[in-house]
């Protein structure tokens, strides 16, 4: 029996192209949870345009929880109110593509801004804490690579596949 070459070509074709938790953490610090460009759905923002879109998410999450500490409203509703949009997963009970489209409801910024437009338009502070809250969440999502989902799976966003690839 020749082991030799079986086992090579199994090393050749592993999924993964870094290897053990240096590797991991090398591709991490390359851009994230991606362990490769090719992993990423098409579509999806790779290299530094990733980069440049959570480093947008830390954007809007500092500027919404400096504009609600400038609004003056409590902190435990924004404790209370900040993982709320998270309540969305439950749409992947009815299925991967309705999954995708509650949670793109609820982690686009449509929603938040028009909270915002009329909490700014109807003087309604608590409107605009609302919105501010919602923006600060969805930032946040955005700064650690959670993005928009795609109808083929939650882990496919638009800033790339989210956890690892091998499921191993």
């Amino acid at each position: 029996m020749r082991l030799a070459p079986r086992l090579r070509a199994l090393r050749v074709a592993s999924p993964t192209p870094y290897r053990g938790r240096a590797g991991r953490l090398g591709a991490a610090l390359r851009g994230g949870p991606l362990e490769r460009e090719s992993d990423a759905p098409a579509g999806a923002a790779s290299g530094g345009v990733r980069a440049v879109l959570r480093l947008e998410g830390l954007a809007v999450l500092l500027a919404s929880v400096a504009a609600y500490a400038d609004l003056g409203a409590g902190w435990g509703a924004f404790a209370m109110l900040f993982l709320l949009p998270d309540l969305s997963f439950l749409g992947y009970l009815a299925g991967a593509r309705t999954g995708a489209a509650v949670y793109n409801l609820a982690h686009s910024y449509v929603g938040p801004v028009a909270l915002l437009a009329l909490g700014a338009l109807a003087d309604m502070p608590v409107a605009l804490a609302v919105g501010l809250i919602w923006c600060a969440h969805i930032g946040f999502d955005r700064m650690l690579g959670y993005g928009l989902k795609y109808a083929s799976g939650f882990a496919a966003t638009h800033l790339g596949r989210i956890g690892p690839t091998d499921p191993w």
